[in-house]
C-alpha cells in the first residue's frame, strides 16, 4: 500500500477536491449526505497520508519525487511534480488529522445552518488545496495551490455573506492576500529566470539541489466566518502555509550564509520578532474570544519565523505541528463556548462556565497550557523551549532572544486573562443558560487535547524523535537531557505570566471596588494604554490613512485623468479623424468620382459613335476607303 500511494501521491489532495465537487451538486437539504461525503473524504486522505508517512520512517533521508510535463512551448517544457519527504509527511498527517476533528465538530456546530451543504463543500475544497500545497515539488504548483487556499479562505470567511462584517472581512482578507501574492509571483519569476527551473528536486537539477543553488549563488484578517473556519485556517492550514514555504525553500534563504546569517534570514528574524510582540500585546486588550486566539496565532507565527530565521528549521516546524493541534483545540473550544452561550463571543459577558461546561473547560485548559508553553506534559512547552534555545545562539544578535522571553510572559498573561473571564468568576446574566455542547462536538475536543499532550512525547530533549526525524538524524533516549536550565527558565517565565494574570484579573481586579463591573482591570489602571492596544495599535487606522488613502488618491487622480485628459485626448483624435474623413469623402465624391464619371460618359459616347460606323455593310466600308484615298491624294498634291 505504501508503494502504491507513493506512486499515486496526487490522490491525497484529489479525494477532498472530488468530495467538494460532489457535495456542491447536492440539493441544499442533504445535510447528512454532505457531512458523510466530507468526513469520508477526509478519512480517506488521512489513511493515505498515514501509508505515505510509513516509508519515511523506515528509510533515513527518504525522498520520493514524481515529475511530469504540463505543457511545452518551443523547445522548453514546463514541468510540475509531487514530493514526499519527512517535512511533507508530517504536515500531511497533521493537516488531515486536525482537519478530520474540525470536520466532525462542524457537523454539530453548523447543524442548524441553512447553507450546511455549501459549508462542507468549501471545507473539503480548502483541505484539498492545502494538501496539494504540501506535496508540491514545483514552486509553480505550490503557488497554484496557494491561490486555491486563498480562494477557499475567502469563501469560508465570507460564508455568512448576509452579514456586512463577514463580507467586509472576506474582501479585506482576499485583497490583502493578493497584494502579498504579487511578491510571491515576482520571486517565482526571478527564481525561474536565474535557475531555469521551478522544480524543487529533479535528479540534481532542481532549484534546491546543487546545480540550481550554484546558479543562484553565481547571480547572488480576522475571521468573521463560522468558528470551525477559524480553527481550520489558524490551526493547521492557511497560516501554516507561509512557515511551510520558508522551511521548504530554506536552502535558498541560507545561500552563501556566514555562520548561518544572511540578509534575507535577518529580515525574517526581525519581522518575526515584531509580529510576535505586537500581536501578543494586542491580544491582551481584546474582548472577542475568537479575536484573542486569532492574534495569538499571529504571535505564534512570528515565533516560528524567528526560529526559521535563526536556523532552527526543525524547531520552527515542530512548533508549527504542535501549534496545529492545540490551536485547533482552542478554536473549537471557543466554538463550543459560543455554541453553549447561544452565540455570545464577548468574554466579559461570560464567567463561571467551568461548572456548566466541564468537558469544554478541561480541554480548553489543556490547550491554554500548551499555548502558554507549560513544559513537561504539554507539547507547546517543549517546542517553545527549543525555539528559545536556537534563538539564544544566533550569532548576529541576542536581542531577538530577549524579546521572545517577553513574548512568552505575554502569551501566558493573555491566555490566563481569557480563561479567567470565561470559566471563572461570577456567572454573567448572558451565560446563565449556558450548556455543554453535544458529544459530536466534545469528542473532537477530547481527541485534540490528547494529541496536545501525547505529542510532547516525541518532542522532549530526552527523546527528540521528531527533531531528529526532520533533520535525518538518529534519535537516542537519554533521560539526563530532560533536565536543562532552559526548562526552568521557560517554567519561570510561564509562571510569571500566569501569576500576573491571576493577580490582575482574579485578585486585584476583584478587590478593587471602584472599578466598574464590565471594565477591564488594565483598562481601569491604564486607560490610554488599554485603548491603544484595544484599537490594535491603530494599525488599521494607519493603514487607512496611508495605503488606503494613497489608493483613493490614485483612483481619483486616475479618474480625473481619464475624464479630463485621456477622454479629451481621445475625443480630439476622434475629431481630427472625423474631419479627415469629411475631407477625404468630399475629395472622393466631388473630385475623383466626378472625374471618373465624366471620363466614363465621354468614353461611352465615343464608343457609341464608333459602333455606329461598324454597320456591317460592304458599300459603306468602300465609301469610307474612297474618301480616305481621296484625302491622301489631296494631301499629296498640297505637299507637292
Amino acid at each position: 500500500m505504501s508503494r502504491w500511494i507513493i506512486d499515486h501521491l496526487w490522490l491525497i489532495c484529489a479525494v477532498p477536491f472530488t468530495a467538494s465537487l460532489v457535495i456542491l451538486s447536492l440539493p441544499n437539504g442533504r445535510h447528512k449526505s454532505a457531512a458523510t461525503l466530507a468526513v469520508a473524504g477526509q478519512i480517506a486522505a488521512l489513511v493515505m497520508s498515514f501509508f505515505a508517512f510509513l516509508p519515511t520512517l523506515r528509510t533515513p533521508g527518504f525522498r520520493a519525487v514524481q515529475n511530469f510535463t504540463w505543457f511545452t512551448f518551443g523547445d522548453n517544457a514546463l514541468r510540475l511534480g509531487w514530493l514526499l519527504d519527512p517535512l511533507a509527511a508530517v504536515m500531511l498527517m497533521m493537516i488531515t488529522l486536525v482537519g478530520l476533528c474540525i470536520f466532525v465538530f462542524s457537523t454539530g456546530y453548523m447543524a442548524a445552518d441553512k447553507n450546511f451543504v455549501r459549508f462542507f463543500a468549501y471545507l473539503s475544497f480548502f483541505s484539498g488545496a492545502m494538501l496539494g500545497l504540501v506535496i508540491s515539488n514545483s514552486l509553480l504548483l505550490l503557488f497554484v495551490c496557494w491561490e486555491l487556499v486563498g480562494l477557499a479562505s475567502y469563501l469560508l470567511i465570507g460564508f455568512w455573506i448576509e452579514r456586512p462584517s463577514a463580507a467586509a472581512a472576506a474582501k479585506k482578507a482576499f485583497i490583502t492576500t493578493r497584494i502579498g501574492d504579487m511578491g510571491f509571483f515576482l520571486g517565482l519569476l526571478w527564481l525561474y529566470g536565474r535557475s531555469g527551473t521551478l522544480l524543487f528536486y529533479d535528479s540534481g537539477n532542481g532549484c534546491l539541489e546543487s546545480t540550481g543553488l550554484a546558479m543562484l549563488g553565481a547571480s547572488a484578517t480576522f475571521m468573521e466566518g463560522p468558528t470551525p473556519v477559524s480553527a481550520l485556517i489558524h490551526a493547521a492550514t492557511m497560516v501554516a502555509a507561509g512557515v511551510f514555504l520558508v522551511a521548504r525553500v530554506y536552502p535558498i534563504f541560507s545561500l552563501d550564509a556566514i555562520e548561518g546569517v544572511t540578509s534575507s534570514l535577518t529580515v525574517v528574524v526581525w519581522i518575526g520578532v515584531t509580529t510576535a510582540l505586537m500581536a501578543a500585546f494586542i491580544a491582551i486588550a481584546q474582548a472577542d474570544i475568537k479575536r484573542i486566539l486569532a492574534y495569538s496565532t499571529v504571535s505564534q507565527l512570528g515565533l516560528m519565523m524567528v526560529s526559521l530565521g535563526v536556523g532552527g528549521v526543525a524547531a520552527g516546524m515542530m512548533h508549527l505541528l504542535a501549534h496545529g493541534f492545540f490551536k485547533a483545540l482552542l478554536f473549537l473550544g471557543a466554538g463550543s463556548v459560543i455554541h453553549g452561550c447561544h452565540g455570545e463571543q464577548d468574554i466579559r459577558k461570560m464567567g463561571g462556565l467551568r461548572r456548566l461546561m466541564p468537558i469544554t473547560f478541561s480541554t480548553y485548559a489543556i490547550g491554554m497550557m500548551a499555548l502558554s508553553g507549560v513544559p513537561l506534559f504539554f507539547s507547546g512547552g517543549w517546542t517553545k523551549e527549543e525555539i528559545l534555545h536556537v534563538t539564544a545562539h544566533w550569532p548576529a544578535s541576542r536581542l531577538p532572544y530577549y524579546f521572545l522571553l517577553i513574548g512568552v510572559v505575554l502569551t501566558a498573561l493573555y491566555m490566563t486573562r481569557q480563561i479567567i473571564y470565561v470559566f471563572f468568576g461570577d456567572r454573567h446574566a448572558d451565560s446563565q443558560h449556558a450548556h455543554e455542547s453535544p458529544r459530536v462536538m466534545t469528542i473532537p475536543l477530547i481527541a485534540l487535547a490528547i494529541c496536545a499532550i501525547l505529542f510532547s512525547v516525541v518532542l522532549t530533549p530526552a527523546w527528540p524523535w521528531l527533531h531528529d526525524y526532520l533533520t535525518d538524524e538518529s534519535a537516542h533516549f537519554e533521560f539526563a537531557r530532560l533536565i536543562q536550565p532552559a526548562l526552568f527558565l521557560s517554567l519561570a517565565l510561564v509562571s510569571v505570566g500566569v501569576a500576573l494574570g491571576i493577580w490582575m484579573y482574579r485578585k486585584a481586579g476583584a478587590q478593587n471596588r471602584q472599578r466598574p463591573p464590565d471594565t477591564d482591570p488594565l483598562e481601569f489602571v491604564q486607560p490610554q494604554l488599554f485603548r491603544f492596544l484595544e484599537s490594535k495599535m491603530w494599525i488599521d487606522e494607519l493603514y487607512a490613512r496611508t495605503v488606503v488613502a494613497f489608493s483613493w488618491m490614485s483612483a481619483r487622480l486616475s479618474d480625473w485623468m481619464d475624464r479630463n485628459f485621456w477622454d479629451r485626448l481621445v475625443r480630439g483624435f476622434g475629431g481630427i479623424g472625423q474631419l479627415f474623413g469629411i475631407f477625404t469623402s468630399d475629395v472622393d465624391e466631388r473630385g475623383i468620382n466626378a472625374g471618373v464619371d465624366e471620363t466614363t460618359i465621354g468614353t461611352r459616347g465615343l464608343g457609341r459613335l464608333m459602333s455606329a460606323a461598324h454597320s456591317g455593310q460592304i458599300q459603306t466600308y468602300l465609301g469610307v476607303i474612297a474618301i480616305g484615298v481621296l484625302a491622301l491624294l489631296l494631301f499629296y498634291a498640297w505637299l507637292a
